[in-house]
Formats: structure tokens, C-alpha cells, sequence
């Protein structure tokens, strides 16, 4: 059987210069990061992707190792084996570097819990970072890679310098992009429970699987938080390996923020044209698109973000994604999760409690909601 690097994880990430990132920027010295990665797909062997895409100096990782996680911060017993880069202990990455490790030969599966710890000796500055990943991960003195537990470790929120993992899979495996905002990153669902829409839509499929590139705060045709989304599809789609279907969500945060902000919102032309732009860009690359309708948001207790303005928006680009057949095949996020009597808010029992973010319930209406003709995988 033959088998070639396919995308078993991803992370989106941000430049902590970003004004409007959510987070103040954070930087490490002295110390090992121990990061918790959840395997969309498996294989027989893995490699994890670093990233100093966005960092002002050279990072320099002293040591690395990759295990299973048992608990926690803790690490399986027997399982942990040593990251290299060329055959190296110790990798620098310059500003704006990125490299993936060498081989791992450990076959995983999907739904694996690795722990991937990397010791840094040296002031690293802002750090490269995912803003919700909603895992812990821990932050100890020293070098501490090695390590079965962290129980002094520092708990943190975000993600850093990771943005990926992948597997040797059977060629011909399928992969799924969910490319978007927090409606695929999992903003509104439970911290560590493993229960965003991806991963309740990679529960429903016999084979293939789909990696998360969700981002939120993201927008479609604005850099607010992150690159939008037309500049980071090439990034973030085109570049994951085995990419053979990527799902969209995107808009309201070109609405919501744009009005928060003080900022004229994109008409609905605005918003049309960017996603028929998505759609022909991955069309041209081989990828079989699927749209999404914006999910509702009325009465969100974000302040500025649900105007009547947005509303009619909103409203007419769902129903042009809807009818408009520039997408393979569509899903419908708004109806999925929609309050019946109230069809621009989001159904009491599915909202996280901010009206704007679905919690469990909702991420699993979504899922249901993916016709898994459209994805062939």
C-alpha cells in the first residue's frame, strides 16, 4: 500500500502584533510548552509542523518530543519519542520560518491525544499563536520534555507555534478543510470536550476526515483577526496536504465587527463576490467547494454587532448561497440552528448563552446538518 503525508490536524494562527487579536501577546524563556493536539485522521507514522511565522527573532527549540496524553499534562509511559529536524535534537526557525519534524515512526489514529513538548532556552518574543483552541495547554521552568507530568506547570488558553500534524496515510485518502470563523473554530462549545462541529462531523464519517482551519473573529474580505480569509486561503487550504473538499463559514464577522467597529459593513455584493472568488479559487485547484450559510446571531450581547443594517445582509447572502449554485453542494448552518419562531436568532436549547456561538447541541445540528454525499470522502 502506498502511502504520502496527509493533514491529521491543523491550527490557524496569528501574528501577536495584531492590534485587534483577542489576547495580549505572550512570550516564553527558559521553559517547556507542553501542547495538547487531537488527531482528526490516523496513520503510520507522523511528523509535527512549527511555526515562527510571525515572530520578530530566531526561535530556537532546544529539544522536542511527541507522546500519547494519558491525562492532563501527563504523557502515557513508554510512548514518548524524540522530535528531530534533519536529524537534529535542536531546530532554529528564523522569523517567518516554518519546518516540519522528521518522521515519527508511531501509527495513531484519529481521535489520539498527542502531547508535543518543546523546550525553549531563549527569549522567543511574541509568540506565533491560536487565540482559541479551547485545550489547555502548560507552560513549566526548564527544560522538562521529558517529563511524565507537569504538576507545576502553568495552565494557558491559547496555542503556540504549532500549526499542525501530519500522517503517512494511504494515498488517495480524503481530506475536508473547514475553513472559517468561530463557528468552526468552536468558540461557545465545551474547553477540552473535543465536541466543535469538526469533530462531531469526523464522528459521522466511515472514512477520510476533516482538519479545522477555523479562526475566530476571522473575516472574509478584512484583516481584523487574522489575514481574511481570500489571503489565507492559499495558507490555509491549498497547502494542506490531501485537501480534497473545503466547507465555508464565513460573514459575520465582516457584519457584526464592521459595525461594532464603526466601520461600513460589506453590502451584500461585497460579500457575494468574495465567496465567488473562494469558490473559483478552489474550484481551479481541484477542490470540490461547499458553502455555508451565516448563522444566526439576533440579540447577540455583543455590543453593536446585530444591527437591522446586518440583518438584511445577512439574509440576502444566505439566500444567494443558497440559490446561487456558484458552490458543488451548500449546508445550512442558519437553519440548522435557527429559532423557528424567530428564524434570525439562534434556538434557545443550541445557543452557548452569548446569542451569537452555538454551544454543543448547536455544533451537533451542524454537523447533522452536512449532507455526507457532498463530501465523498
Amino acid at each position: 500500500m502506498t502511502t504520502t503525508w496527509t493533514a491529521a490536524f491543523r491550527s490557524a494562527v496569528l501574528s501577536p502584533a495584531e492590534s485587534f487579536s483577542f489576547k495580549e501577546p505572550r512570550g516564553f524563556a527558559g521553559q517547556t510548552l507542553r501542547q495538547i493536539l487531537h488527531l482528526d485522521g490516523g496513520g503510520e507514522a507522523l511528523r509535527v509542523l512549527l511555526t515562527n511565522r510571525f515572530g520578530d527573532r530566531p526561535l530556537v527549540v532546544a529539544a522536542a518530543r511527541v507522546a500519547l496524553r494519558k491525562s492532563g499534562g501527563e504523557i502515557l509511559p513508554g510512548t514518548d519519542a524524540p522530535l528531530t529536524f534533519g536529524g537534529a535534537a535542536e531546530v532554529t526557525l528564523a522569523p517567518g520560518a516554518e519546518v516540519a519534524s522528521d518522521a515519527v515512526p508511531q501509527a495513531v489514529s484519529a481521535g489520539t491525544d498527542l502531547a508535543v513538548s518543546l523546550y525553549l532556552p531563549e527569549e522567543t518574543g511574541p509568540a506565533t499563536y491560536s487565540h482559541t483552541p479551547l485545550e489547555t495547554g502548560y507552560v513549566a521552568e526548564g527544560d522538562a520534555v521529558s517529563a511524565s507530568s507537569l504538576p507545576a506547570a502553568e495552565e494557558v488558553d491559547s496555542r503556540f507555534f504549532i500549526t499542525g500534524v501530519d500522517v503517512l496515510a494511504p494515498e488517495g485518502t480524503a481530506v475536508a478543510v473547514a475553513f472559517g470563523d468561530s463557528w468552526f473554530e468552536g468558540a461557545g462549545t465545551t474547553h477540552g470536550a473535543n465536541l466543535r462541529f469538526p469533530n462531531l462531523l469526523n464522528a459521522r464519517l466511515e472514512r477520510g476526515w476533516v482538519v479545522n482551519q477555523g479562526l475566530g473573529g476571522n473575516r472574509l474580505l478584512t484583516d481584523e483577526v487574522g489575514l481574511h480569509g481570500l489571503a489565507r486561503f492559499d495558507r490555509d487550504v491549498l497547502s494542506v496536504p490531501g485537501a480534497t473538499h473545503v466547507l465555508l463559514h464565513f460573514g459575520l464577522n465582516d457584519i457584526g465587527l464592521g459595525s461594532a467597529n464603526g466601520d461600513r459593513p460589506p453590502s451584500a455584493d461585497d460579500l457575494t463576490a468574495g465567496f465567488a472568488e473562494l469558490a473559483r479559487r478552489a474550484r481551479d485547484a481541484g477542490l470540490t467547494v461547499i458553502g455555508g450559510t451565516m448563522g444566526p446571531y439576533l440579540g447577540t450581547i455583543y455590543p453593536g454587532v446585530d444591527t437591522p443594517e446586518g440583518q438584511v445582509v445577512r439574509r440576502a447572502v444566505n439566500d444567494w448561497i443558497r440559490t446561487s449554485g456558484v458552490f458543488d453542494a451548500v449546508v445550512d448552518y442558519a437553519h440548522a440552528v435557527a429559532d423557528p419562531g424567530q428564524p434570525d436568532a439562534i434556538r434557545p436549547d443550541l445557543d452557548s448563552g452569548d446569542h451569537l456561538h452555538p454551544n454543543d447541541a448547536g455544533a451537533q445540528a451542524m454537523a447533522d446538518a452536512v449532507d455526507l454525499a457532498f463530501l465523498r470522502l
